[in-house]
Formats: structure tokens, sequence, C-alpha cells
């Protein structure tokens, strides 16, 4: 079976790389370290040999046996002494003429000397390696000099096969410090490849770079924000979408970048820095309204082999890290961080609250339709008793309570949207035994702004006004008045009023007011009981649409009640600051 090393992955590669290098060094360095021993060695013997054959050539004694009949006969005892006493394999001395006088082989003595001598015969001394009787050798020959002249020459060296020798017998050292750089390498590459095969998921590079190339089509062409945080509270990826609805930098970032550092609403912020679990919460920034999905991620074990659930290249949708939604898998006890998902909902919910305000106004003529009908029976019956002075007069004073507030809203008012919000809201208050007072300045004509943001700014401060005095319907009964006079009913005030610069609107309402102001602004804040639905949205999106138009939105609160005042301008003005605009100038 032949192995495509293309299918390989990257600690395998890695792995065979640098067992191939490690081999390929040591074995250089092994090649390097012998021959580097052979020249020491050899430089070594030469030096050796030329100190003996300089010692032999000064020595009186050698000199005063060349005088001799018989210079052999004295010289050959001595150099043979000179040789097991050096380790040297041959101490030649001859002639000028090349006879020799001396040879390890007595056989060879009075042969001619193998080698070069003309330096020597000048006077010089030098070191060779030559081939001699004995084999190749690194010699030295020294000029031995009486009178001035030269009368003889000494030859001292030592055989290539005994420097041989001598180099090998530290070769297994060598070969044992080779040997333990191969294996050393070997595990130091095997734990590298071990650690790489975890972290890439035992995958070739062509996987990594199709599945980067897959992931990074996807991240950019999702209609959802997506947003990364590792688990060190840094904002380490985002797409476009996210981008555009957070207000972050187009084309990412560099670096992971800490969540203190950006400009994020403060809920947003929290959740993003928990590291919590998150499913459908609803946050307002500055000009929209999301709905965010959170999921930590944890680091998962890897496929070793691919799988037909697992894609091509045995890549899953996590890519190594694997979102813990309770299924079960292997799990470890640290997390890489969050993945975040962002859903604009911000014309759905302007939407949404249009269609709560029809709604209302729809649940009040229901209310109305079966009031009336009631109101109707009374009236018949009253004819029919012979009382009809009585049943006109009930008749007309339903007809005037209801009528004058219509007239005067409609007629004030220019705007069909807010009339109707107004007068459903009016409807809705009487339904609710709560005592809605609408005050609207006579002829106030057109406001400046969009139909939805009006209702959203008015519906929410009226909604969250009528919740604040509904805790009071709930209360037990207040003691009777001494006076016998009934109980008062809660009260919410709504007034329209035109003034310099654009259109005042304030709510005020008789509940036990805000201990914190600033709270009742987050998301999430509410007095009413949790639903499916979320609550705690309707006064950040009240800023929020105070903000787009350019609007201030004044607090003021005690244990008597709380007013929410708002300035709408007349036109939207061009030279607002970005900032204020946005945050819609809350004070308290």
């Amino acid at each position: 079976m032949t192995v495509d090393p293309t299918r390989w992955s990257i600690a395998t590669r890695l792995f065979a790389l640098l067992v191939v290098f490690v081999v390929a060094v040591t074995l250089l360095a092994t090649a390097w370290t012998i021959r580097s021993a052979r020249d020491d060695a050899d430089r070594s013997a030469a030096r050796a040999c030329l100190a003996l054959a300089t010692s032999i050539a000064d020595n009186p004694y050698v000199v005063d046996a060349l005088g001799t009949s018989d210079p052999s006969a004295r010289l050959q005892p001595y150099a043979v002494a000179l040789m097991s006493d050096t380790s040297t394999d041959f101490v030649t001395i001859m002639r000028p003429d090349r006879t020799r006088l001396t040879h390890p082989d007595p056989d060879e003595i009075g042969r001619p000397f193998v080698g070069t001598i003309a330096p020597a015969l000048r006077g010089e001394s030098f070191t060779e390696t030559y081939a001699g009787t004995l084999g190749p050798s690194v010699r030295a020959v020294v000029p031995i000099e009486g009178d001035g002249e030269v009368v003889a020459l000494v030859s001292a060296g030592v055989t290539v096969d005994t420097i041989t020798q001598s180099v090998g017998e530290r070769l297994p050292l060598v070969f044992a410090a080779a040997g333990a750089t191969v294996v050393l390498g070997g595990v130091v590459s095997w734990l590298l490849s071990r650690y790489l095969r975890r972290v890439t998921w035992g995958r070739g590079p062509e996987e990594l770079a199709r599945m980067f190339a897959y992931y990074e089509g996807v991240l950019h062409s999702v209609r959802e924000g997506l947003v990364l945080v590792d688990d060190r509270g840094r904002l380490t990826l985002y797409n476009d979408q996210a981008a555009e609805l957070l207000d972050l930098p187009p084309g990412g970032i560099a670096a992971p970048v800490p969540l203190t550092d950006l400009q994020l609403p403060d809920s947003l912020r929290e959740l993003l820095a928990s590291g919590r679990r998150a499913s459908d919460e609803v946050h307002v920034t500055d000009d929209r309204v999301l709905v965010v999905n959170q999921e930590v991620t944890e680091p998962t074990e890897g496929p070793s082999h691919p799988s037909p659930s697992t894609g091509r290249g045995g890549a899953t949708p996590s890519g190594g890290a694997a979102p813990v939604t309770g299924a079960t898998r292997p799990r470890s006890r640290r997390t890489l961080g969050t993945v975040t998902t962002l859903r604009d909902h911000t014309e759905l919910t302007h939407l949404t609250g249009e269609v709560e305000t029809m709604r209302t106004l729809s649940d009040a003529l229901r209310s109305q339709t079966h009031e009336f009908s009631n109101r109707l029976h009374t009236i018949v019956s009253l004819i029919e008793l012979g009382r009809g002075d009585e049943a006109l007069r009930f008749a007309a004073d339903e007809l005037d309570l209801g009528q004058r507030l219509a007239d005067r809203v409609v007629a004030s008012i220019d705007e069909p949207t807010l009339a109707a919000l107004l007068l459903g809201k009016a409807a809705q208050a009487r339904e609710r035994s709560i005592d809605l007072r609408v005050d609207v300045e006579p002829d106030l004509g057109t406001i400046d702004v969009e139909p939805g943001d009006l209702v959203t700014i008015l519906g929410n401060l009226v909604d969250n006004a009528f919740d604040a005095v509904a805790p009071t319907l709930d209360a037990p009964a207040p003691s009777p008045d001494p006076t016998g006079r009934p109980a008062r009913p809660p009260r919410v005030e709504v007034t329209v009023a035109r003034v310099e610069g654009g259109v005042q609107l304030d709510v005020e309402d008789d509940g036990p007011g805000l201990d914190d102001v600033e709270l009742a602004f987050r998301r999430g804040f509410s007095t009413k009981p949790t639903s499916a639905g979320g609550r705690g949205i309707g006064l950040a999106l009240v800023r929020q649409a105070v903000g787009r138009v350019g609007g201030r939105l004044d607090v003021s609160t005690g244990p008597d009640g709380t007013t929410f005042s708002v300035l709408l301008p007349d036109r939207r003005p061009n030279d607002v600051d970005t900032t204020a605009r946005r945050r819609g100038g809350v004070r308290s």
C-alpha cells in the first residue's frame, strides 16, 4: 500500500522532518568529528616525531657513534630502545647517501632510505606523510650536523595504521554521543508532534487551509452577528454583521482586545465578560435592539479518523472547540471562551410596539362595547319604567365623558397615531380603574417626530406609569375616610404642550417612586413579574428613541411619585452631538 505524504498531518510531517534533520546533522557532525580527530592525531604525531628526531640529532652520543667504524652496532640498540620508550614505529638514522644505519627490521639496515631527504640535506627539519617499507607513515626528518656540516640524517615516524588505531579507540564515545543525540532529538520531535497533533486534531495543512477558507466564508456570509470572546475576557473575533450592530471597527482586529476597551452597552459587556450561557436575551444599545444568545466553548478531543458525521477531513463544525449544550461529549475543565450571536430586532420591536398599541386600542374598544351594551340596557330599562328624563340625562353624561376627551385630543393633535394611542390608553385606564388625566395644549399642531418613535416614547412611559401605580390596586383596601368619602384611585397624568424649541411630554404618576433612576433604564429592570417574552426594556427603548430624535429626557422621582419629562425638538438638528443624541441626555 502506497503512503501519500500529502495526506500526512502537520504533526506527522514535522516529526518526520525533525527526525531526518537530526539524523542528518548527527551524521555530518560525526563525520566532521572523526575527520577532525584524525587530523589532530596526524598533527600530534608529526609534532611528537619531530621532537623525537630533533632530540636524537642533538644527542652527542649519536654524533660520536657516527664516527666509529661500525655505527650500526651502537646506534641500533639505542634506536630500538627509543622506539619502545616513545611508542614510535621507527627511528631510522642514515648517511647522507640514504644508507640506513638503524631500522626496526634489521634486514633493512644498509639499504637506502625510502622518502624525502632533500630539505634535510640543506639543513632543514620537516615532516611528511610518506609510504615507506612499513607502509604509509607520518614522519619527521632532521639533519645531524658535525663541524657545521650534515654528517647524517635521522627520521622518526608513526605508521598511519597506528594513528588510525588510536583514533578508533575514541570512536565508540563519538558514536555513543551521536546515538544519544539522535534519541534525544527523536524524543523532542515526538513530544512536539504529539502537542501539534492534539491542537490541530491530526489534520494536514491542506485540510486546515480548506477549513479556514470554509469558516472564513461562513463567518462573513451569515446574517447574524458573531462575536468570539476568549477565557481572559478579550474580544478575539467578530464578523461584518457584528461590526455593524456594535459599531466595531470594520475588517476585524489584529490582536485580542479587552472588553473594557470597547464602547459597548454595560449590560452587553457584562454578559460577554461573564462567560455565562444566554438564550434570546434582549439587549438595547444606543440605536438598536439586539437578541443575544451565548454559549460556552470547551476544547474537545478530535476524532482520530474522519467519519461521515465530521465532514471532509474529519472537521467538525466547531473546528476543535465545541459549544457546550449538554450533549455527551469529552469535556475539559477549562473553557476556551464564549461564542455569541446577535440578531437585530430593532425594526421588529418598533412594529411590535405599534401592533401592541393597536391591540390596546382594540381591547379597549371591545371592553367599551361590553360596557356600552350594559349602559344601553340600563337606558332601555329606564325608558320602560317611564323615567325618560333620567334615561336622557344618563345617556348624555356618559356621552360627554368620553366625547370630551376624544374631541380635545383629536382637535389638538394632527398625528392620528398619537391621538389613537392616547384614546386607547384612556380606555385601558378606565378598565384598570386608574384615573388617567390627559392635558393636551389646544392647537398643538404637528410634532416633527416619526410616529413610531412617538408611540415608543409615550406608549412606554404611560405603560410604565400604569405599572408603577398598579401595586396600589392590589394592596389591601385603605381605611375608610373619616368623612365617609371614597378612597382616591391611583392617578396618572399626561401633559402634552409646546415649549420653546419643541414639544414637551410629561408623564406623572403617584406611585412609590424609583429607588435608582439609572438602574431603571438598564435592560432587564422591571417592577412586573418576569414573562416568557422578557421584560425591562421599555424605558431603555424610550431613552434610545429620545436619543435618536435628538431630544432630552429628565426624570424626577420621590416617595409621592415619578415624573418623566421628554423634550422633542421641532426638527432634528444636524449639529447635535452624536453621543448626546444617542443617549438622550437623561437627567434625574
